[in-house]
């Protein structure tokens, strides 16, 4: 049987080129080769805390820990980098700054208020970059917000929700979420090493969904 070979490149995203060598059967039996380069897109995901977590190491730390949420961050991009995945950071005390950020996770983009802004003041990097996953700490608008579950809704994003406390243990209204039905999971009370299950299992999450 004669080859013939086809070069032919496929473009999936940012990241280094693979080359795939795939037999494929022509007209009349004619056998080919076809080599594909691919460039794979890298597994990013989106950890997204909300209000009043910029103050995590000072407030109620009987409650919160110490650990502020700078080392939060440090240690799961360190976690991230192990894991072979790109962690995007974001932190508001604004609902309207989240659900932006919800949205552009999907490749949306934000209002035309010039975009939502990260801890700092300043946009955040790798705007508009589509994420596999997002791990989101709405602080007090776990409790309150719909529209940042619709937001998640709206992209069909898998999320993990965390909680640094016990949220089950503490006043009445804190054990309701607007949230918890739509997570893939849900971590609470394990202080900020919560973080650490979410973006594992989270990572683990979406290696299963590639090889589906």
């Amino acid at each position: 049987m004669a080859y013939i070979r086809i070069n032919r490149k496929v473009m999936n995203g940012n990241g280094d080129p693979l080359t795939r060598k795939i037999m494929k059967e022509g007209k009349e039996g004619i056998g080919y080769y076809e080599y594909v380069t691919a460039y794979t897109m890298p597994r990013r995901i989106l950890l997204i805390n909300g209000p009043n977590l910029n103050l995590l190491g000072t407030r109620e730390p009987h409650i919160y820990g110490s650990t502020t949420l700078s080392d939060v961050t440090a240690s799961a991009q360190s976690q991230a980098q192990s894991l072979g995945i790109t962690l995007e950071t974001f932190q508001s005390n604004h609902e309207g700054a989240v659900v932006d950020r919800i949205q552009e996770a999907a490749g949306f983009s934000s209002s035309a208020d010039g975009g939502s802004q990260g801890q700092s003041g300043k946009q955040d990097g790798n705007r508009k970059e589509k994420v596999s996953a997002i791990i989101i700490n709405p602080g007090a608008y776990t409790h309150t917000s719909v529209a940042i579950r619709d937001a998640l809704l709206g992209v069909e994003i898998p999320f993990v929700e965390v909680h640094v406390s016990n949220v089950h243990a503490r006043e009445p209204f804190r054990k309701h979420s607007y949230l918890s039905d739509k997570a893939v999971a849900v971590v609470a009370g394990l202080g900020v090493y919560g973080y650490q299950v979410a973006l594992e299992f989270a990572a683990r999450h979406m290696k299963l969904k590639d090889e589906e």
